[in-house]
């Protein structure tokens, strides 16, 4: 129905078009409300090692089969606006901290549905959100208080850690093997910033090959490319590599705008295809004057040119992507060249080892044993390709939180006993407060607690135990309490079990979840409006009113 306002004059104006929905006040929130709570609901079973997976099958009939909460969300296409703000959570957390993402979304929902509890008591929803932004900021400070300073470059911890994120995972078997290419990678392209430290993840190629086992994954000291050799009668194996980074084509150009050759005689074509053998023989002979002996092309390579390279012992591969020629160059300590003409002997990159393999059914090149290299190759490998998806995706999770320590050296120690601590301490904190305020500071410690609850459930336990235990001895000032869920799900202290997660993702959680839910808070008024209807009002009448 079109909404129809009137004038003073009591003349009916359509203020909405015709097929527009509305939901205000109350209903709106409501609405909102149970949207996000749902998508809470979906992901919860995923939170933590006890988490169960979920199999996602798209309009084209591609699987996934994953828990992390970014993922899932991505794939459902989620149509309510509310629950798209969900979504918006789950993906602002995997790109700010990549991990932590269903704690965000769980979070953020328990802080709706207890928020939900408040409104119904008459308390405005602006004094909830206000009252969740105090809350929020105050949980930032707890967690400065527990958060213990760790070396940056302490491996230990670091592959702990890379643990931790991967034992929620399909890969959680093999999580302690994957940590050490994890962090060798990591380390690997660490650079000194501001007094600190800086990982660009960008310079870790991941490349994925079905075939073998999880446990025959490594880390490459240099570039795998999915390319093979350009020529049969090049070498398979180069060591000592040196190896020029060409951007331009090794072809004859074609002009830029339409030529025309009149051609009288036979010799007048036979001169023009040496000209064009000798231009190409001009290129490989420069290459060679450089003493490269492995060409690795952004563009094409001409037949020609791969024979007199073939002649000449230089292995060529071309077609490479510009994101691996960039790689390859901090791999290899080379220079991108964009003329065979600019080659000099000093843009060479080093390799120790530049061979085809072949992986499956494919041949792909490696550079290896590069001495000092800024990008790397973690080369993935696994039975399935469902189960290679989901390890790229926990690689992906352990590389940021790896990522997050080494720039921001803080951690604390999981299994929903930061969440508990500061649960604990907004209590008390709340008490200090006057007005209604102090009521949604309680809803917050009490959605925090969502996550331990989730934990514990999904671990087999009875929540309500597992939450008053919890209460009761960090009331007994237990800080590192939490639950063990590997452990058959007991309630204890988890420095034992050295389960580390980084400050970074825990602060991203609350901040990001705070947000969202203040932002859905404060709508009360939605207005859905469809296409335009076609029909034109009748004659006298303007648009926009009705009679």
């Amino acid at each position: 129905m079109a909404s129809v306002q009137t004038t003073s004059e009591g003349i009916p104006v359509i203020v909405l078009k015709e097929g527009s929905k509305q939901s205000r006040g109350r209903e709106a929130q409501r609405n909102n409300i149970a949207a996000a709570k749902l998508v809470a609901e979906i992901i919860a079973t995923s939170l933590g090692p006890r988490g169960m997976d979920k199999m996602l099958v798209d309009s084209l009939g591609d699987i996934t089969i994953t828990n992390d909460g970014a993922t899932i969300l991505k794939e459902i296409d989620v149509q309510h606006p509310a629950a798209k703000m969900m979504v918006e959570v789950a993906k602002a957390t995997d790109s700010e901290v990549g991990d932590g993402t269903t704690s965000a979304v769980v979070f953020a929902g328990a802080l709706l549905e207890k928020a939900e509890s408040l409104i119904e008591n008459e308390i405005h929803p602006v004094i909830i959100a206000d009252g969740y932004k105090k809350a929020s900021m105050k949980a930032m400070s707890f967690l400065a208080e527990i958060a213990q300073k760790v070396d940056p470059k302490n491996r230990t911890i670091l592959e702990k850690i890379a643990t931790t994120s991967m034992s929620t995972k399909l890969v959680s078997i093999e999580a302690s093997d994957l940590a050490k290419l994890v962090v060798d990678a990591a380390l690997e392209i660490v650079t000194q910033k501001d007094g600190g430290y800086s990982v660009d993840l960008n310079n870790i190629k991941v490349e994925k090959k079905t075939g073998g086992t999880i446990l025959d994954s490594k880390m490459i000291n240099g570039i795998v490319l999915d390319k093979e050799i350009v020529h049969s009668g090049m070498p398979k194996k180069i060591e000592n590599a040196k190896i020029a980074l060409i951007s331009a084509p090794l072809e004859i150009e074609k002009t830029e705008f339409e030529a025309k050759i009149n051609i009288s005689s036979p010799n007048q074509i036979k001169s023009f295809m040496e000209e064009e053998d000798s231009i190409l023989k001009g290129m490989v002979d420069k290459i060679k004057s450089t003493n490269a002996n492995v060409i690795l092309c952004q563009k094409g390579i001409d037949d020609f040119a791969q024979h007199y390279l073939a002649k000449s012992g230089i292995v060529a591969v071309r077609r490479i992507k510009e994101s691996d020629m960039a790689k390859l160059a901090k791999a290899t300590g080379g220079r991108i060249v964009g003329s065979v003409n600019d080659l000099t002997e000093k843009d060479l990159g080093q390799a120790q080892n530049v061979e085809e393999r072949t992986i499956e059914n494919d041949n792909w090149v490696f550079i290896e044993g590069c001495k000092n290299p800024k990008a790397v190759t973690l080369l993935l490998r696994s039975g399935s390709q469902r189960v290679i998806d989901e390890a790229d995706r926990s690689i992906h999770d352990a590389l940021m939180v790896v990522k997050d320590v080494i720039e921001r050296p803080l951690i604390v120690y999981g299994g929903g006993a930061p969440e508990i601590y500061v649960a604990t301490k907004l209590r008390v904190w709340a008490q200090s407060l006057s007005g209604r305020e102090q009521l949604a500071v309680e809803k917050f410690a009490e959605s925090l607690e969502s996550i331990p609850l989730a934990l514990a459930r999904n671990a087999g336990m009875n929540p309500i135990d597992a939450i008053t235990q919890l209460r009761a001895k960090h009331n007994a000032g237990e800080k590192w309490t939490g639950i063990a869920v590997t452990d058959g799900g007991v309630v204890t202290d988890m420095q034992k079990f050295e389960i580390i997660e980084p400050v970074k993702v825990k602060e991203q959680v609350i901040k990001s979840a705070t947000e969202t839910a203040n932002m859905i808070l404060r709508i009360d008024n939605v207005v859905a409006s469809s296409k335009a209807s076609s029909q034109s009002p009748p004659p006298g009448q303007m648009p926009g009113m009705e009679m």
